[in-house]
């Protein structure tokens, strides 16, 4: 066992904090929705970037590369100025939705470079500037070009030219829990020596100045002037976000900048500020030469220590500080022994990650390795502090649960009085996503659970909790609308996680955990059929769906032609859902024969929704198109007619993903379940014909439930694995190549919809235009896609044989066309023959520069054709799942896939040596 792993027990069973602090500042807290008091929900215009240096956040902080504790009460961050810039550097820069031509976008350079899971070692890299920031030009320009053109992006601007930038790495170290030792190091790489303000900030989120807010803490000098120490404390121990006191250490006499973490209301709004020292005092007395602006009496509720670097060319410059417990009696020479201890927890993380980067890849292939090991980091660093009392936040936007429905539904939220969320949460990115969102981090569960498999649970369990679930049974989207409707995936991680867990401790998973979540899931579950299924008639709507723009209309609205969907997708999920329901009933009802109930609840839902899809014969207003061989969602019109719309794309795939399989000693546990169901298919022939039934045994006995049977499997898998229809150089696309020249056009009223495939940048504003599933890659839909085809292998074994890619006069197993797909979705990382990163595209900086072609960036998705980055670029989240994408490449083999109790087999493959 690691130090690491040790000190993951030791935050489990000894209560020790390990956890406590961690990267939980977010990178933007301005325009998010927690901040908006706008009487219109214009979360982006009502707090601006320009704004937030001056104006006290009310949920939350941001910062670069920072930590906090984990409520959040006492932060750390850099602050940069290079003399030049007409701000301080404090936080990340970014266009809001309406000024980027794509949608919001940050335009900035940070990479999270490392991270253990009790992050007693972490790393970050910040590329800062020498020369101005352009922040008109990226507004102007951006503003300026049409959705058919590329974003202006920072390099663009030329500001990188010369190398003219500092490299700014800010690590981490844990010398215990609670005394954390931070390392600045500035590498100039520019051809002159070049000056810099260096400005480490420790700051007190700001809660006294709201209601029940507690009293102010404090930040003040301590001792001398000397030594250049900073004590933090409280003054309230009664106080529920009260800390204990904290000093922060600075290595040499540095001058210390005090002000106030309180807004200024004479900048912003022509108002009274409640001192002359306010959050931006800093910033105006370096750039302004305010010299009142900083508290001369050394006190406040904000500090910067002032460092004035001027850094050589090729030269680095160390600054050290540490944040402790430990007071100056107890800590005499706070920095001996410094590096020592960077050098201990790094030699730690290098062990830790031996233990999970397969052996094959770690020892031959060091550029995946540093994939996956880059992949996990960012996806540690995306923890982040999420505070929102919704109670609160509502009263403060004048609703209340007494209010009427009308008034509640003006609000965002209004209908999730009961929500309130004050914990550390995983979410898609920390600048353009800082907030969870309910699918996402199912899917981030999914590689965050080959590290931490304690997280993985209490992120799934978090969902479930009274204070998050809906009374009436729905999972909180997102921050942005808690009440729209994300894919409920979250059984399926549940399961996984289960798994993993039992594969970790010989064959003995954590069942109370899946007892939990299962009596969690069923209101769940119970919400999705009283309030998706429209008609009772086991077809699904469901609207957004997180995938976006990916049909013909905005699936968020009312349709246009009136009437509404059926969508295949919606269905498929829900089939999905009831299967992963199945699976953790049969494993239930293995420790517990009460459960043996719901083992046959599940599997009648899972036929019913199937048969649904596709009837016994043929038929006009039924999602499966048996000319095409695809699924297709369907138009239900008002006067009572329906119809295909034949768009082919993600949502004809996802019914692949509904596919479980059962060893055969589960039935031994299952007596009345078999007679259910063998009763269950002579009352129901109809529905036995579309699909593969669990009656028929495959390799080692084991039995399948799926939507597709073998002719229908066929025919879906030659259009997904058509490279001129989904199967792209870098995986499959969510939309067809086949809409390229062949665009899906719906004329109704004199209005014409139309979809074409995009592989890039959406070229419509639907969902703020920064969202694309007409051509794409996503990688969570590819995940689930890529262990649907292990699965189905684990059933065919090598007598099922497709050709791939279709055309091509080349036949694969599902294994090795599951290898295939995982060699596509990595190769958008990796280096090719030209030692390029697909995920690069065209920008020759990080392809060639060797301080930028070793650093890998996660986007929200991929150029169906190229492989390159577009969205959000620092969206690890759902992205980091390459993680385990690489980890099964390098240990799932076809013989453990095809052996007996094969998901376990697979699965022990994936939590590490």
């Amino acid at each position: 066992m690691t130090l690491e792993q040790i000190r993951l027990q030791e935050a489990r069973n000894s209560n020790i904090p390990w956890k406590k602090w961690g990267p939980y500042l977010s990178e933007r807290q301005w325009g998010t929705v927690r901040e908006d008091y706008s009487s219109n929900g214009d979360a982006w215009n009502y707090f601006t970037h320009d704004q937030a240096r001056s104006r006290a956040y009310r949920w939350g902080e941001d910062g670069l590369g920072g930590i906090s504790d984990d409520h959040q009460i006492l932060c750390f961050a850099l602050a940069l100025w290079n003399g030049k810039d007409p701000i301080l550097k404090e936080r990340l820069f970014g266009l809001t939705n309406s000024e980027g031509n794509h949608g919001e976008d940050v335009k900035e350079y940070y990479f999270y470079l490392d991270s253990t899971p009790t992050h007693s070692y972490m790393k970050y890299l910040y590329k800062y500037p020498q020369a101005a920031y352009p922040y008109e030009d990226l507004i102007r320009t951006n503003r300026q070009r049409s959705r058919n053109e590329l974003e202006y992006e920072l390099l663009d601007t030329g500001i990188f030219d010369e190398d003219r930038y500092f490299d700014v790495f800010v690590e981490y170290a844990k010398g215990d829990a609670e005394d954390i030792l931070i390392k600045i190091s500035v590498a100039n790489r520019g051809p002159e020596a070049a000056s810099l303000h260096l400005l480490p900030t420790l700051w007190f989120r700001n809660t006294w100045s709201w209601s029940d807010g507690g009293s102010k803490p404090v930040l003040q000098q301590f001792g001398n002037a000397d030594r250049s120490i900073v004590h933090a404390r409280h003054t309230d121990p009664f106080f529920q976000e009260f800390l204990d006191d904290y000093y922060l250490y600075c290595d040499g006499n540095i001058p210390l900048l005090f002000t106030e973490n309180e807004t200024n209301n004479a900048r912003l709004f022509a108002g009274q500020n409640a001192g002359p020292c306010v959050k931006d005092g800093i910033n105006n007395y370096l750039l302004h030469g305010q010299q009142d602006a900083v508290n001369s009496a050394q006190i406040g509720t904000k500090v910067s220590s002032h460092y004035q670097l001027t850094v050589g060319v090729g030269e680095t410059q160390v600054v050290r500080l540490r944040l402790t417990r430990k007071a100056p009696a107890q800590l005499e020479t706070p920095f001996a022994g410094f590096d020592n201890v960077f050098q201990t927890r790094l030699q730690e993380a290098d062990a830790f990650y031996h233990e999970v980067i397969p052996t094959v890849i770690e020892e031959t292939d060091p550029d995946r390795a540093n994939l996956m090991r880059q992949a996990l980091a960012g996806m540690l660093w995306s923890k982040q502090y999420f505070y929102y009392g919704v109670d609160k936040w509502l009263e403060e936007h004048n609703v209340t649960p007494w209010s009427g429905a009308e008034e509640r539904q003006r609000i965002r939220n209004g209908e999730w009085y009961h929500a309130y969320c004050d914990d550390i949460i995983s979410m898609p990115d920390k600048w353009e996503y800082p907030w969870f969102a309910a699918w996402d981090l199912a899917f981030h569960m999914m590689p965050l659970s080959i590290v931490d498999s304690d997280f993985a649970k209490s992120q799934l369990d978090l969902m479930l909790r009274n204070d998050y679930l809906h009374p009436n049974g729905q999972i909180p989207a997102y921050e942005w609308n808690f009440g729209d409707v994300n894919p409920p995936v979250h059984a399926f991680a549940t399961m996984q996680i289960y798994l993993m867990d039992k594969a970790r401790n010989d064959g003995k998973g954590d069942i109370d955990f899946l007892k939990y979540a299962f009596s969690k899931l069923l209101v769940n579950f119970t919400w999705w059929i009283n309030r998706k299924d429209r008609n009772g008639n086991n077809v699904f709507e469901g609207g957004f769906l997180g995938l976006d723009n990916i049909g013909v209309f905005d699936r968020s609205s009312p349709l246009p032609t009136g009437g509404y969907l059926e969508q295949a997708d919606g269905t498929a999920w829900m089939i999905f859902f009831s299967q992963q329901m199945l699976r953790i009933a049969v494993e239930l009802a293995v420790h517990d024969t009460l459960y043996e109930e719901f083992v046959s609840k599940f599997f009648e839902h899972t036929m019913w929704i199937a048969g649904a899809m596709d009837r016994l014969g043929e038929h006009r207003d039924e999602m499966w198109d048996e000319e095409d061989g695809f699924f297709y969602d369907v138009l239900r019109l008002p006067d009572g007619t329906a119809m295909r719309l034949k768009v082919r794309s993600m949502v004809g795939l996802l019914p692949l993903a509904a596919v479980a399989l059962f060893e055969e000693a589960d039935f031994k546990h299952l007596p009345n379940f078999v007679q259910h169901a063998q009763v269950f298919y002579r009352r129901h022939p109809e529905l036995l014909t579309n699909m593969h039934l669990p009656s028929q045994p495959g390799i080692a006995g084991r039995r399948m439930l799926s939507v597709f049977n073998e002719q229908k499997l066929r025919r879906v898998l030659a259009k997904m694995l058509d490279e001129n229809e989904f199967f792209s150089p870098y995986g499959i696309r969510s939309l067809s190549r086949h809409h390229l020249e062949h665009p899906f056009v719906f004329h109704y009223a004199g209005q014409e919809f139309r979809v074409d495939y995009l592989p890039g940048d959406s070229n419509t504003g639907m969902f703020g235009g920064n969202s694309n599933w007409r051509g794409p890659v996503w990688m969570p839909v590819n995940f689930l896609l890529h262990v649907a085809l292990i699965r189905l292998y684990a059933y065919y074994g090598d007598a099922f044989t497709v050709e791939c890619p279709t055309g091509s006069g080349q036949y694969m197993t599902l294994f090795e066309v599951a290898q295939e797909l995982s060699r596509r979705l990595t190769n958008i990382f990796l280096r090719n023959g030209d030692g390029h990163r697909p995920v690069y595209g065209g920008c020759e900086k990080f392809q060639t520069d060797p301080y930028w072609k070793d650093l890998v960036l996660f986007y929200e998705y991929f150029h169906g054709d190229n492989g390159a980055g577009i969205g959000a670029s620092h969206q690890t989240g759902w992205t980091g799942c390459i993680a385990r994408v690489i980890q099964g490449m390098g240990d799932i083999t076809k013989e453990v896939v095809t052996g007996p109790d094969a998901e376990m087999a697979a699965i022990k493959k994936t939590v590490g040596k």
